[in-house]
Order: structure tokens, then C-alpha cells, then sequence
């Protein structure tokens, strides 16, 4: 079936739209890098033929922020899926600072596919969720993490 799944990553910038009234990343700005590499990994790593009949919904947000992002911090969102059954996926999600990989924010979110056609919750193949799912993902070597976070 290939290899293992692995954690997917990709790099965003903080814009000057983001920032709130105290001058570091908005609350919202990181739901929003959440559900952009989810979007990004699903597209990256599904075939086509998955994309076109796959959509997905979110069930459930739980986002643990730890550290400000600032202007001009490069962001890092690095995300897997855990657990996954026919009708539900757990992913999570890792925001780092690009320069010093220093974990800002975590997430846990439920996604649920429906069919792209009905909008209706639909069932996934086994080998969709061999692509994505991940019993766990080890850090980053080298990351800083924060001393809440273990």
C-alpha cells in the first residue's frame, strides 16, 4: 500500500491583516492556517479521483494557543490525521515559528467527509484512510516546545 503517512507542513506568512489590537496574530488567523493545511495536505497527498468525490466539514475545533505570532514570523502549520474511521477524521495540527520551530499554537479537529455531489455524509475507503492517518507522529528534531505542552 506505500509507505507511511507522514506529517505534512507548510510555510505561511503573518500578514498585516492579521494582527489584533495588540499587535500579534488574531485568535481567528490561526483557525483559519488550520483549516489552509488541511485543505493543502488533502490536496497534496489525495488522488484526484478522492477530490472530486470528497469534501469535508468540521465538526469540532480545539485550538491551545502558547505563544504570539508576530509580523513577520514565517509560520510553519504541520499537520496528520489520527485516529480515522469511515465517517470521521481526527487531524492535528502544530503552528511553529518557522526561524526557531517555537510551537505557538496546537489543534484538534474533527473533520467529516460528505459526498461531493449530495452534501451528505459519506464513508471513506480504507485506503483513504491508510493515506492519511497517522498512529503518531514524533516532533520535529531540534523544535522548542512549550512548557505546557510536555
Amino acid at each position: 500500500m506505500g509507505p507511511a503517512p507522514q506529517a505534512f507542513e507548510i510555510v505561511l506568512p503573518v500578514e498585516p491583516a492579521d494582527l489584533d489590537q495588540l499587535g500579534h496574530v488574531n485568535n481567528v488567523t490561526y483557525l483559519r492556517w488550520v483549516q489552509e493545511a488541511a485543505v493543502a495536505h488533502w490536496t497534496a497527498v489525495a488522488p484526484a479521483a478522492d477530490q472530486a468525490k470528497v469534501l469535508w466539514i468540521v465538526l469540532r475545533h480545539e485550538i491551545d494557543y502558547l505563544q504570539p505570532a508576530l509580523l513577520g514570523d514565517g509560520i510553519a502549520a504541520r499537520t496528520w490525521v489520527g485516529s480515522a474511521s469511515r465517517v470521521r477524521f481526527e487531524r492535528f495540527t502544530e503552528l511553529l515559528r518557522a526561524g526557531d520551530r517555537t510551537l505557538l499554537a496546537k489543534a484538534r479537529t474533527l473533520w467529516c467527509p460528505i459526498d461531493a455531489q449530495r452534501h451528505k455524509p459519506m464513508a471513506v475507503s480504507a485506503e483513504v484512510r491508510a493515506r492519511f492517518s497517522v498512529a503518531a507522529i514524533r516532533p520535529v528534531p531540534g523544535e522548542r516546545r512549550s512548557l505546557t505542552t510536555g
